[in-house]
């Protein structure tokens, strides 16, 4: 799945940068700001050594900021044999407008680093991290007001925390240093439901489409997303929240799961858990009871379903094998895993898309919560949680007393508790995944040159990008 070798003319980079000119030429963008709005603003190249077991390896990785009209610039780092420049251009770019959309207040940027971690024992990893954070950090490319990256693909948790102590480490003045990331754990400064904030985005996101009956009835399918079926590329982090939240508890089919080495599939549904403990402990989807393995995982993208979630890496859907495609909503969990050429063949074959940009914001939406908590030095709802529930607990009290009737205990439990940060973190979530979808069918219904939601999308990013550069007379 991650061989970028595919029929498809242009490169990602060329990708995005052709949705960006598809929303100007609605907005009737003026062209320099159109060119000041694409420019990749600065690329760092690091080529740096590290003693590994007494032997010294070079080690390439890069740092892209895309825009600082908002600072910081944010985005993730990734770790990956045949990660490239044009990739991390990509990608920065893609942040800039998905932070654009989801009215997050950050710049664009990303990261990565050519490497397999999984050849790596931590002790070494540790050393090439710390060692790459220590360099980003003193070209200026790793600071909680200017740039602050997150895990991505091969790296989490524990990669951000040894980030930012190797940050802390260079600045130990600097009260705010451990905003330098996000996406650490949550005994580290992290937040909670940040692990499962991209998955979590999906499920809202999906929630919000099947609220809407006309998007629905185009697709022939009916209200709600109990029984829809479901195929997921990747059981990543991303994919395994998204088909764990969707099945558990919307009551949709899993019926397919593809990863690097084939598909497992299941028409009755697959027990999303029970898949992603056997595929962590024994590195292969292979082998597991009651479900059909095959190598051939074009049979399981290809397959008939619902909801195709694409959440392994770009350009999974190219020219080459849109045509073949029987999902009815296809859903971007992943960026850029639709091609520019793929889009145009799904298109005209009926398939709706849920872009990237929107729909896997949850990751940076969240980021944002975590980096606004470092910022605060203090935990979400830690001075109005007690208060809510003691007027809550006198509300009840005067109800009770006016009808004397007692209201069940169950009900007075729900009804009185406050909301702790998780709580905060999954509605403030929750809360924008529903509105950028709301605003994205706003332009829909306003402009008849808007027919997809991905135009849809751009056309929000682009205009908010524009009104700034505008306002302040950069251009």
């Amino acid at each position: 799945m991650r061989d970028k070798t595919t029929s498809n003319s242009g490169s990602f980079r060329e990708d995005v940068d052709k949705m960006v000119d598809r929303a100007m030429v609605v907005l009737g963008v003026d062209p320099a700001i159109g060119a000041a709005i694409k420019a990749c603003h600065s690329v760092l190249q690091l080529k740096f050594p590290v003693k590994i077991h007494g032997e010294v390896q070079i080690f390439t990785g890069w740092r892209a900021t895309h825009s600082e009209h908002l600072l910081p610039a944010k985005g993730g780092i990734r770790f990956d044999p045949i990660v490239c420049q044009d990739e991390v251009e990509a990608l920065a770019a893609l942040m800039t407008y998905k932070c654009a959309l989801v009215d997050v207040p950050f710049g664009g940027s990303k990261g990565g680093l050519i490497i397999d971690p999984k050849v790596y024992d931590e002790e070494s990893l540790r050393k090439i991290v710390t060692r790459f954070a220590m360099h980003l950090a003193a070209k200026g490319f790793l600071d909680p007001a200017t740039n602050v990256p997150a895990p991505d693909m091969g790296t989490g948790e524990r990669e951000m925390a040894w980030i930012a102590e190797s940050y802390r480490r260079l600045y130990p003045d600097d009260i705010n240093a451990v905003a330098c990331v996000t996406g650490k754990p949550l005994d580290y400064f992290g937040v909670q439901g940040r692990s499962e904030a991209t998955g979590r985005g999906i499920q809202y996101a999906l929630q919000e489409y099947f609220r809407h009956p006309e998007d629905v009835k185009q697709l022939g399918l009916s209200d709600g997303l109990q029984g829809k079926r479901v195929v997921v590329q990747g059981l990543g982090n991303v994919g395994y929240h998204a088909a764990k939240f969707l099945s558990e508890q919307d009551h949709a089919v899993v019926v397919g799961i593809l990863e690097r080495d084939g598909a497992l599939i299941a028409l009755d549904g697959l027990p999303v858990e029970a898949v992603h403990e056997h595929l962590r402990r024994e590195g292969t989807l292979r082998g597991f009871a009651n479900a059909t393995w095959t190598e051939n995982t074009a049979q399981a993208l290809e397959m008939e379903c619902d909801i195709l979630i694409l959440a392994a890496v770009e350009r999974q859907i190219h020219a080459g094998n849109a045509d073949k495609v029987r999902a009815r909503l296809i859903v971007e969990g992943a960026n850029g895993p639709v091609t520019w050429e793929g889009e145009q063949i799904l298109r005209k074959c009926g398939v709706a898309i849920l872009p990237d940009i929107y729909i896997n914001g949850g990751g940076v939406i969240v980021s944002y919560f975590e980096w606004t908590k470092n910022l605060s030095h203090m935990r979400f709802g830690r001075l109005q949680r007690r208060y809510d529930e003691t007027r809550a607990t006198h509300q009840l009290t005067a109800l009770e007393s006016l009808t004397n009737q007692q209201v069940p205990e169950w009900m007075r439990q729900e009804i009185v508790q406050g909301a702790n940060e998780l709580d905060l973190v999954r509605s403030g979530l929750d809360d924008t995944m529903r509105e950028a979808y709301q605003q994205m069918k706003d332009v829909m219904r306003e402009s008849s040159e808007v027919e997809d939601l991905r135009t849809a999308a751009y056309v929000i990013a682009v205009d908010k990008i524009a009104r700034w550069y505008r306002s302040l007379g950069i251009v």
